[in-house]
Protein backbone atom coordinates (compact mmCIF):
# COMPACT_ATOMS: atom_id res chain seq x y z
CA UNK A 1 0.00 0.00 0.00
CA UNK A 2 1.12 3.60 -0.65
CA UNK A 3 1.70 5.56 3.00
CA UNK A 4 0.20 8.87 3.21
CA UNK A 5 2.85 11.32 3.49
CA UNK A 6 1.21 14.40 4.45
CA UNK A 7 -2.02 16.44 4.17
CA UNK A 8 -2.16 19.69 3.43
CA UNK A 9 -5.31 22.45 3.78
CA UNK A 10 -5.28 25.25 0.89
CA UNK A 11 -1.95 27.30 0.55
CA UNK A 12 -3.92 30.49 -0.84
CA UNK A 13 -7.51 31.60 -1.48
CA UNK A 14 -7.91 34.29 -4.63
CA UNK A 15 -10.45 35.49 -7.08
CA UNK A 16 -9.33 34.38 -10.29
CA UNK A 17 -10.58 37.41 -12.83
CA UNK A 18 -13.49 38.18 -11.72
CA UNK A 19 -15.63 34.86 -11.64
CA UNK A 20 -13.43 32.38 -9.94
CA UNK A 21 -12.93 31.79 -6.07
CA UNK A 22 -10.13 29.86 -5.98
CA UNK A 23 -8.27 27.60 -3.05
CA UNK A 24 -5.43 26.93 -4.41
CA UNK A 25 -4.12 23.07 -3.04
CA UNK A 26 -0.40 23.32 -4.71
CA UNK A 27 1.60 24.69 -5.27
CA UNK A 28 1.07 27.60 -2.91
CA UNK A 29 1.50 25.02 0.22
CA UNK A 30 5.18 23.86 -1.10
CA UNK A 31 3.85 20.51 -2.17
CA UNK A 32 5.32 19.04 -5.34
CA UNK A 33 2.86 16.94 -6.91
CA UNK A 34 5.07 16.20 -10.06
CA UNK A 35 3.63 15.71 -13.13
CA UNK A 36 1.19 18.34 -12.21
CA UNK A 37 1.57 21.82 -11.73
CA UNK A 38 -1.08 23.51 -10.04
CA UNK A 39 -4.64 22.67 -8.48
CA UNK A 40 -7.09 25.13 -8.02
CA UNK A 41 -10.42 24.22 -6.25
CA UNK A 42 -13.44 27.03 -7.55
CA UNK A 43 -16.06 27.61 -5.45
CA UNK A 44 -18.78 26.53 -4.47
CA UNK A 45 -20.29 30.10 -4.60
CA UNK A 46 -23.29 31.38 -5.52
CA UNK A 47 -23.51 34.19 -8.30
CA UNK A 48 -26.12 36.75 -8.58
CA UNK A 49 -27.84 36.98 -12.13
CA UNK A 50 -25.60 39.67 -14.44
CA UNK A 51 -25.66 41.07 -17.49
CA UNK A 52 -21.93 39.88 -19.15
CA UNK A 53 -20.11 36.69 -17.98
CA UNK A 54 -17.40 36.56 -15.20
CA UNK A 55 -14.63 35.17 -15.65
CA UNK A 56 -10.91 35.78 -17.15
CA UNK A 57 -10.42 37.54 -20.12
CA UNK A 58 -7.39 37.04 -23.12
CA UNK A 59 -4.58 35.39 -21.66
CA UNK A 60 -1.39 32.71 -22.65
CA UNK A 61 -0.07 29.49 -22.04
CA UNK A 62 2.65 27.69 -23.10
CA UNK A 63 4.78 24.19 -22.08
CA UNK A 64 1.43 22.26 -20.11
CA UNK A 65 -1.84 21.30 -19.90
CA UNK A 66 -5.19 22.67 -18.46
CA UNK A 67 -7.59 20.41 -17.26
CA UNK A 68 -11.15 22.02 -15.91
CA UNK A 69 -14.06 20.35 -14.51
CA UNK A 70 -16.90 21.08 -13.73
CA UNK A 71 -19.40 19.94 -10.74
CA UNK A 72 -22.26 22.97 -10.71
CA UNK A 73 -22.47 25.65 -12.97
CA UNK A 74 -21.73 26.23 -16.90
CA UNK A 75 -18.46 27.41 -18.17
CA UNK A 76 -17.67 28.81 -21.47
CA UNK A 77 -14.14 28.72 -23.63
CA UNK A 78 -12.45 29.71 -26.99
CA UNK A 79 -8.89 29.94 -27.95
CA UNK A 80 -6.42 30.79 -30.31
CA UNK A 81 -6.26 27.74 -31.90
CA UNK A 82 -9.82 26.97 -32.83
CA UNK A 83 -10.65 25.34 -29.87
CA UNK A 84 -14.29 25.87 -27.45
CA UNK A 85 -16.99 25.01 -26.35
CA UNK A 86 -19.55 24.76 -23.33
CA UNK A 87 -18.72 22.52 -20.24
CA UNK A 88 -21.60 21.80 -17.55
CA UNK A 89 -21.76 19.33 -14.75
CA UNK A 90 -19.75 16.21 -15.25
CA UNK A 91 -18.13 17.66 -18.19
CA UNK A 92 -14.20 18.29 -18.70
CA UNK A 93 -12.07 20.59 -21.00
CA UNK A 94 -8.48 19.20 -21.41
CA UNK A 95 -6.40 22.19 -23.26
CA UNK A 96 -3.30 21.77 -24.42
CA UNK A 97 -1.25 24.69 -24.61
CA UNK A 98 1.99 23.40 -25.42
CA UNK A 99 3.85 25.87 -28.10
CA UNK A 100 1.60 28.63 -26.94
CA UNK A 101 -2.07 29.44 -27.02
CA UNK A 102 -4.38 32.51 -26.10
CA UNK A 103 -7.94 31.49 -24.65
CA UNK A 104 -10.47 33.26 -22.12
CA UNK A 105 -12.35 31.46 -19.84
CA UNK A 106 -15.97 32.73 -18.39
CA UNK A 107 -19.48 31.47 -17.27
CA UNK A 108 -21.52 30.72 -20.10
CA UNK A 109 -24.00 33.44 -21.51
CA UNK A 110 -27.14 32.05 -19.86
CA UNK A 111 -25.82 30.89 -16.53
CA UNK A 112 -24.17 34.13 -16.03
CA UNK A 113 -27.71 35.69 -16.99
CA UNK A 114 -29.87 33.51 -14.51
CA UNK A 115 -27.26 33.18 -11.74
CA UNK A 116 -26.27 30.03 -9.82
CA UNK A 117 -23.90 27.94 -7.99
CA UNK A 118 -20.56 27.34 -9.70
CA UNK A 119 -17.89 24.29 -8.47
CA UNK A 120 -15.18 23.55 -10.65
CA UNK A 121 -11.65 22.39 -10.30
CA UNK A 122 -8.73 23.72 -12.91
CA UNK A 123 -5.31 21.33 -12.68
CA UNK A 124 -2.31 22.01 -14.46
CA UNK A 125 -0.20 19.38 -15.99
CA UNK A 126 3.04 19.69 -17.10
CA UNK A 127 4.79 18.13 -20.53
CA UNK A 128 8.16 16.82 -21.18
CA UNK A 129 10.78 18.46 -23.12
CA UNK A 130 10.37 16.39 -26.08
CA UNK A 131 6.05 18.32 -26.17
CA UNK A 132 6.31 21.29 -24.32
CA UNK A 133 6.59 22.87 -28.76
CA UNK A 134 4.13 20.62 -29.61
CA UNK A 135 1.26 21.96 -32.14
CA UNK A 136 -1.97 22.85 -29.06
CA UNK A 137 -4.90 21.10 -29.08
CA UNK A 138 -7.98 20.93 -27.34
CA UNK A 139 -10.27 17.88 -26.09
CA UNK A 140 -13.99 18.47 -25.09
CA UNK A 141 -15.24 15.91 -22.85
CA UNK A 142 -18.94 15.34 -21.82
CA UNK A 143 -19.75 13.61 -18.89
CA UNK A 144 -21.35 10.43 -21.08
CA UNK A 145 -18.05 10.14 -22.37
CA UNK A 146 -16.63 9.21 -19.04
CA UNK A 147 -16.80 5.41 -18.07
CA UNK A 148 -17.71 4.35 -14.35
CA UNK A 149 -15.71 1.95 -12.33
CA UNK A 150 -17.66 1.54 -9.20
CA UNK A 151 -17.55 5.02 -7.73
CA UNK A 152 -14.93 5.96 -9.83
CA UNK A 153 -15.02 8.24 -12.75
CA UNK A 154 -12.05 7.44 -15.24
CA UNK A 155 -11.17 10.77 -16.72
CA UNK A 156 -7.46 10.18 -17.74
CA UNK A 157 -5.39 6.98 -16.92
CA UNK A 158 -6.88 3.26 -16.45
CA UNK A 159 -8.66 1.59 -13.56
CA UNK A 160 -9.16 -1.95 -13.97
CA UNK A 161 -8.47 -2.31 -17.11
CA UNK A 162 -11.04 0.82 -18.16
CA UNK A 163 -9.29 3.48 -19.91
CA UNK A 164 -10.54 7.05 -19.58
CA UNK A 165 -11.03 9.38 -22.90
CA UNK A 166 -8.78 11.75 -22.29
CA UNK A 167 -5.18 11.72 -24.34
CA UNK A 168 -2.51 12.66 -22.14
CA UNK A 169 1.44 12.82 -23.38
CA UNK A 170 2.78 10.93 -20.11
CA UNK A 171 0.86 7.92 -17.88
CA UNK A 172 -1.63 9.82 -15.85
CA UNK A 173 -4.43 9.08 -13.87
CA UNK A 174 -7.23 11.34 -13.61
CA UNK A 175 -10.06 10.20 -10.78
CA UNK A 176 -13.33 11.76 -9.84
CA UNK A 177 -14.57 9.65 -7.16
CA UNK A 178 -17.69 10.31 -5.58
CA UNK A 179 -18.54 8.04 -1.98
CA UNK A 180 -21.54 7.49 -0.06
CA UNK A 181 -21.32 7.08 3.68
CA UNK A 182 -20.07 3.52 4.38
CA UNK A 183 -18.75 3.44 1.00
CA UNK A 184 -15.20 2.12 0.09
CA UNK A 185 -13.02 1.85 -3.32
CA UNK A 186 -9.32 0.62 -3.80
CA UNK A 187 -7.42 2.30 -6.85
CA UNK A 188 -4.43 0.56 -8.03
CA UNK A 189 -1.49 2.90 -9.81
CA UNK A 190 1.95 1.64 -11.11
CA UNK A 191 5.31 1.60 -8.82
CA UNK A 192 7.12 4.86 -8.46
CA UNK A 193 3.92 6.81 -9.92
CA UNK A 194 3.60 10.03 -7.77
CA UNK A 195 -0.07 10.28 -6.40
CA UNK A 196 -2.24 12.68 -4.57
CA UNK A 197 -5.93 12.65 -3.06
CA UNK A 198 -7.85 15.91 -3.06
CA UNK A 199 -10.70 16.61 -0.23
CA UNK A 200 -13.34 18.40 -2.12
CA UNK A 201 -15.90 17.77 0.64
CA UNK A 202 -16.39 15.05 2.95
CA UNK A 203 -15.00 12.47 5.56
CA UNK A 204 -12.63 9.20 4.34
CA UNK A 205 -10.13 7.97 5.67
CA UNK A 206 -7.49 6.94 3.10
CA UNK A 207 -4.86 3.46 3.59
CA UNK A 208 -5.80 4.38 7.39
CA UNK A 209 -5.50 8.14 7.76
CA UNK A 210 -8.11 10.58 8.59
CA UNK A 211 -8.98 13.37 6.17
CA UNK A 212 -12.22 15.34 6.00
CA UNK A 213 -13.88 18.73 5.54
CA UNK A 214 -12.97 21.06 2.49
CA UNK A 215 -10.21 21.60 0.00
CA UNK A 216 -8.09 19.35 1.36
CA UNK A 217 -4.96 17.05 -0.14
CA UNK A 218 -3.90 13.97 1.09
CA UNK A 219 0.00 13.33 -0.68
CA UNK A 220 0.91 9.97 -1.01
CA UNK A 221 4.35 7.94 -1.20
CA UNK A 222 5.67 6.90 -4.62
CA UNK A 223 6.44 3.71 -3.39
CA UNK A 224 3.25 0.88 -3.22
CA UNK A 225 0.52 0.61 -5.51
CA UNK A 226 -2.68 0.14 -3.96
CA UNK A 227 -5.09 3.21 -2.66
CA UNK A 228 -7.58 2.28 0.06
CA UNK A 229 -10.47 4.96 0.35
CA UNK A 230 -13.25 4.12 2.90
CA UNK A 231 -16.08 6.80 2.99
CA UNK A 232 -17.31 7.99 6.67
CA UNK A 233 -19.72 10.54 4.94
CA UNK A 234 -20.81 11.59 1.28
CA UNK A 235 -17.42 12.18 0.10
CA UNK A 236 -16.30 14.20 -3.58
CA UNK A 237 -12.62 13.46 -4.71
CA UNK A 238 -9.89 13.45 -7.10
CA UNK A 239 -7.61 11.34 -7.76
CA UNK A 240 -4.25 12.66 -9.33
CA UNK A 241 -1.47 9.79 -10.24
CA UNK A 242 1.03 10.17 -12.75
CA UNK A 243 5.04 8.99 -13.91
CA UNK A 244 7.25 11.68 -12.77
CA UNK A 245 8.93 13.64 -15.19
CA UNK A 246 12.16 14.13 -13.89
CA UNK A 247 13.37 17.29 -15.59
CA UNK A 248 14.09 20.77 -15.11
CA UNK A 249 10.93 23.39 -14.68
CA UNK A 250 11.37 27.03 -15.51
CA UNK A 251 7.58 29.17 -14.64
CA UNK A 252 7.14 32.21 -15.17
CA UNK A 253 2.91 33.07 -14.62
CA UNK A 254 1.65 30.96 -17.45
CA UNK A 255 4.50 29.92 -18.99
CA UNK A 256 6.32 26.64 -18.13
CA UNK A 257 9.13 25.68 -19.79
CA UNK A 258 12.89 23.97 -18.79
CA UNK A 259 14.99 26.82 -18.73
CA UNK A 260 14.91 30.61 -18.07
CA UNK A 261 15.97 31.17 -21.37
CA UNK A 262 12.91 29.64 -23.02
CA UNK A 263 10.77 31.81 -20.76
CA UNK A 264 12.29 34.63 -22.17
CA UNK A 265 11.66 33.32 -25.36
CA UNK A 266 7.65 32.84 -24.42
CA UNK A 267 7.25 35.76 -23.64
CA UNK A 268 8.61 37.10 -26.55
CA UNK A 269 6.43 35.24 -29.16
CA UNK A 270 3.71 36.23 -26.92
CA UNK A 271 4.17 40.19 -27.39
CA UNK A 272 4.71 39.27 -31.26
CA UNK A 273 1.46 37.92 -31.72
CA UNK A 274 3.18 34.15 -32.43
CA UNK A 275 0.45 32.65 -30.35
CA UNK A 276 -2.37 34.18 -31.83
CA UNK A 277 -5.00 36.47 -31.19
CA UNK A 278 -8.82 35.79 -30.18
CA UNK A 279 -11.22 37.12 -32.31
CA UNK A 280 -13.46 39.64 -31.25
Amino acid sequence: MKSVVSVHGAGSSHMVGDGFPVRNLFPSNGVDANPFLMFDYAGPLEFAPAGEPRGVGEHPHRGFETVTIVYEGVVAHRDSAGGGGVIGPGDVQWMTAAAGIVHEEKHEREFARRGGVLEMAQLWVNLPKTHKMSTPGYQAITSAQIPVVGAVRVIAGELDGVRGPARTFTPINVFDVRLTAGGRTVITVPEGHSAALAMLSGEVSVNGVAVSGEAQLAVLSREGRRVEIEAQAQSKLLFLGGEPIDEPVASYGPFVMNTQDEIRQAIDDYRAGRMGRLRP
